[in-house]
């Protein structure tokens, strides 16, 4: 256990050490960022230490131990600018071997039609984005107290007819420190090489003379610049209060150290009533837009061993105005 807590501070150390020069914005592939599950948005995203479930993959692997059997889930991002993002996950734990999932994220919009500078009204075509990102995930209980996870993902981008691609590795802790509910959890996300956009709408031919006709023109290569993937380093405590025999509240608080801004914050609550009924509230800190974030779940039998989880989350942007979260799931 004392290995992987040192691995994980080596892996703090090495961020904190860039945070200097962090460049606000400088990295891409910014759809890593959005956060699933929308129980976790509810909570202003406080999630390290809290995460139990399928969402897990997104923002702690380590908390896929938690899951008994197998689980999955679905959640829709109505996101800002009538972008939307999908996100699926299935996790199925193995006794004495651990926990293995699988995910996938896709960010997507509608056809816009492509302009220019001769034609500002529209040239009659359109082009497309999207990005993607493919995880496969491990988790295992190595000790009563200790929990550590990972995830490999194949992360994708297109614009057009340009692409960029490129791997990423999670790895993520959860602490049971003994004293009473408290468990702190830790996450790396996003490490990985750079990704660069290619694609045929770079090739133009070039002639350094031009006008002077002394060149025929040459087929060139317009080089793009790389970029990084949006690395984040989480650490957080989460403790329940037992209100009745019925009743409790989750408190769970995170920090965050993203390579392309300064340090964030967040807490969050989460009122359960006999486990099915579920009223969430966080606040994030540090941000330019986002800020209070509501939310709701419900958890009901659908079979004797079948359990349907339904969550809801609101967050405020501010200038952007809000974005709304449903996800949906199953125990069995």
């Amino acid at each position: 256990m004392k290995k992987f807590v040192w691995l994980m501070l080596l892996l703090l150390a090495a961020t904190t050490a860039s945070a200097g020069s962090v460049r606000n914005g400088s990295a891409g592939a910014q759809f890593l960022k959005i956060g699933v599950g929308s129980r976790y948005q509810g909570t202003g995203e406080a999630s390290v230490a809290l995460v139990n479930d399928v969402y897990s993959m997104y923002w702690n692997p380590a908390g896929l131990v938690e899951i008994d059997n197998s689980s999955i889930s679905f959640t829709n991002v109505n996101w800002l600018l009538d972008i939307d993002l999908n996100y699926f996950g299935y996790a199925r734990s193995f006794e004495d071997i651990g926990v293995f999932g699988v995910s996938a994220s896709v960010l997507s919009m509608d056809d816009q039609e492509i302009t220019t500078f001769e034609q500002q009204d529209g040239t009659g075509d359109y082009y497309s984005a999207v990005s993607y990102a493919i995880g496969v995930s491990y988790a295992r209980q190595l000790t009563n107290r200790f929990a550590f996870g990972g995830t490999f993902k194949y992360v994708g981008e297109r614009i057009h007819k340009e692409n960029a691609s490129g791997f990423a590795f999670d790895f993520g802790t959860l602490l049971y420190t003994g004293f009473k509910s408290l468990r702190m959890g830790m996450s790396i996300t996003n490490m990985g090489p750079d990704m660069q956009f290619s694609g045929p709408d770079l090739d133009v031919s070039y002639d350094d003379q031009v006008g002077e006709g002394a060149n025929a023109p040459i087929g060139a290569t317009i080089k793009t610049a790389p970029y990084d993937l949006p690395m984040m380093f989480r650490f957080g405590l989460a403790y329940d209060f037992m209100m009745t025999s019925k009743s409790g509240v989750t408190m769970s608080a995170e920090v965050k150290h993203p390579n392309d801004a300064s340090q964030q914050g967040s807490l969050g609550a989460e009122w359960q009533y006999d486990e099915k009924f579920f009223l969430r509230g966080g606040y994030r800190f540090e941000t330019d837009e986002r800020g209070l974030s509501l939310g709701g779940g419900l958890v009901t039998h659908v079979t004797e061993d079948t359990d349907l989880l339904i969550d809801y989350a609101w967050q405020d942007f501010g200038r952007l105005q809000s974005t709304h979260r449903f996800s949906i799931g199953f125990n069995f």
